[in-house]
C-alpha cells in the first residue's frame, strides 16, 4: 500500500493548521513532556514517564507502520508567530487489516492544546484518510471507545461524526469503567 507520510488540516480563525505525520525518535522529549499531565493517568493505558518509555512507545508506533496494522500520527501545530511546529496530540488507526470491515481509532491531546478543536480536526483528517486508504480493502466502519466519564472524548467523537452505538461493560485493568462505543461508517 502506498501510504502518504504527511496529512494536514486547514487553519481556523482561532487555531493554526495541523500536520499529522508518523512518530519519530525526535518526538520522544515532547512526548514525555505531554504525558506529565495528570489527566493522562486517567485515560491512557501506557504511561510514559521517561525518555526510555517514550522511545519504546515510538518504536512500537514504527513497528505498527512497518506491519501495516497500526498507523499512529504525531499531531503538530505551527504557531501563528511562525515558531517551529510543536507536538499537540496523537491520532491512531489500529487493528486495520485487508478484508476486515472495521478498525479502531484513538487520540489524545496535550494539555496546552485542549479546548481548541485540535482533537476533532485531527480525528476528522485521520477518518477521511482511513476510508480513502483502506476502503477498497473492505474498511466500512471505524470504532472509537472511551470511558463513560471522559466527557471531552465523547464531545470530540460526536463532533467528528462518530455516533454512540452502545455502552460496553468495564474490562479491568485496561478499562476500569464502562465505555462508550462510537461508530462512523464510510
Amino acid at each position: 500500500m502506498n501510504v502518504p507520510i504527511t496529512l494536514t488540516t486547514a487553519a481556523t480563525p482561532t487555531s493554526s493548521a495541523l500536520t499529522l505525520r508518523p512518530w519519530c525518535v525526535e518526538d520522544v522529549t515532547a512526548l514525555v513532556e505531554a504525558h506529565q499531565d495528570r489527566d493522562f493517568g486517567r485515560w491512557t493505558v501506557s504511561p510514559i514517564d521517561s525518555e526510555d518509555d517514550g522511545l519504546r512507545w515510538v518504536r512500537a508506533q514504527e513497528r505498527g507502520w512497518a506491519a501495516g496494522d497500526r498507523f499512529g500520527f504525531a499531531v503538530l501545530e505551527a504557531g501563528f508567530d511562525a515558531v517551529p511546529p510543536r507536538l499537540v496530540g496523537n491520532v491512531v488507526l489500529k487493528e486495520v487489516a485487508s478484508g476486515k470491515p472495521s478498525a479502531q481509532v484513538g487520540y489524545w491531546t496535550a494539555a496546552r492544546a485542549r479546548g481548541r478543536g485540535v482533537a476533532s480536526r485531527a480525528l476528522e483528517t485521520l477518518t477521511a484518510w482511513s476510508f480513502d486508504a483502506f476502503g477498497a480493502d473492505g474498511l466500512e466502519c471505524l470504532e472509537l471507545l472511551h470511558q463513560v466519564d471522559n466527557v471531552a472524548s465523547c464531545r470530540v467523537a460526536e463532533k467528528s461524526g462518530y455516533r454512540l452505538d452502545r455502552i460496553m461493560p468495564s474490562a479491568p485493568p485496561v478499562y476500569p469503567l464502562d465505555g462508550h462505543l462510537h461508530m462512523r461508517r464510510g
